[in-house]
């Protein structure tokens, strides 16, 4: 037994302990993810389920928590402004590739909250979209409330030759210079479903039961040190049978 205390074996078991902490580490981690994101699903979906309500009660009610209010629906009456629509690109629909038309509604007082009325082929690359044309005169419309999106770090900056047709993300305070009027701080994604021939067409209605696969990494990772541990000790065994003959 005393080999096993050579420089080699020392190294071997050094290391072997490192990676038994890190995969087990690794998996407690996946764990950690998996709790969070069931309290995010368990969270959205209690706010999904609380009754549609004017977005601009839903905005005084929260002061200026208004990541509070995401995946709440939202009812709100006003005008579409077509022509100062944008084009979000890089959305599919059935595997197909799109843009989602993201039009002002003007509000009362000069507010103004933009609206995602859904998706277009990519052939309706030019706003307005005529194709997808929204309703004249005022309407009521409900959606669900999503929150801004700011760009990344090292992602394009879709407003740096002035105004911008097409954009990455719904990035509100970049795209307030190009509107008209005072934009509200979230802005309001139409849900549902229509018709196959009816252009723009909704998005899918929020999904709060996907939990990731956060619990699966989890358990590979605590695969992985069980692998490493038992390998190991496999390794040990042989090397003292060898010892013996």
């Amino acid at each position: 037994m005393r080999f096993l205390l050579s420089p080699k074996w020392v190294i071997g078991h050094i290391l072997i302990l490192g990676l038994g902490v890190t995969f087990v580490a690794l998996g407690f981690w996946q764990l950690d993810r998996w709790s969070e994101r069931r309290l995010f699903n368990s969270i959205n979906a209690a706010r999904y389920e609380a009754p549609p309500t004017p977005l601009l009660e839903l905005l005084t009610a929260a002061g200026g928590d208004v990541e509070s209010l995401e995946y709440r629906r939202a009812i709100v009456n006003g005008e579409f402004a077509p022509d100062e629509e944008v084009l979000l690109r890089s959305q599919v629909h059935d595997t197909r590739a799109g843009f989602d038309v993201i039009t002002p509604l003007v509000l009362a007082d000069d507010d103004v909250v933009l609206v995602d009325r859904g998706w277009v082929p990519l052939e309706f690359d030019t706003v307005p979209v005529v194709a997808a044309s929204p309703p004249s005169g005022e309407r009521t419309t409900e959606g669900v409330v999503r929150l801004t999106e700011a760009r990344a770090a090292t992602g394009h900056d879709d407003f740096a030759q002035g105004t911008a047709v097409t954009v990455s993300r719904v990035d509100i305070p970049a795209l307030d210079p190009q509107i008209s009027g005072t934009l509200l701080p979230v802005y309001i994604e139409v849900t549902g479903e229509v018709g196959p021939t009816v252009l723009p067409i909704p998005g899918p209605l929020p999904d709060f039961t996907d939990e990731g696969p956060h619990r699966d990494y989890a358990l590979q990772w605590f695969g992985f040190a069980l692998v490493a541990v038992l390998g190991y000790g496999l390794l040990i065994r042989r090397a003292l049978r060898r010892r013996r003959i």
